[in-house]
């Protein structure tokens, strides 16, 4: 079964959620596991030879990366996947194809103040 994120999405674009819905679980797998072995490391001695700090940044960034992926299949699942959290227009799906998990489109990402 095909069906499209948003009707708004660009004109002509058939979008196939099965498609992105495959792309994020994988992504989400690969994320896990990742973080899994980072945790694994971080409790050996020596932390299995990784600078803790380097580490322990490593970690945070596979936590959120798991966590990002996780909401986007959760946005996914409630329909209201591919919409930009910010304009609430619809994501393009070229960034969406580049990062499934994205939240927002490009303009309204930029206009985010950075962490």
């Amino acid at each position: 079964m095909t069906t499209t994120v948003h009707d708004s999405i660009e004109a002509g674009a058939v979008v196939s959620l099965p498609l992105l819905r495959d792309m994020l679980e994988e992504r989400f797998a690969i994320h896990t596991r990742q973080l899994t072995e980072l945790v694994v490391c971080g409790v050996l001695p020596h932390h299995g030879g990784h600078d803790p700090r380097t580490l322990a940044a490593l970690t945070e960034t596979s936590r959120q990366a798991v966590a990002d992926t996780a909401h986007a299949l959760q946005r996914m699942s409630q329909g209201t996947y591919g919409l930009c959290l910010g304009c609430h227009r619809a994501i393009p799906w070229g960034r969406l194809r580049e990062l499934p998990e994205a939240e927002f489109c490009v303009p309204c990402d930029r206009a985010r103040p950075l962490p």
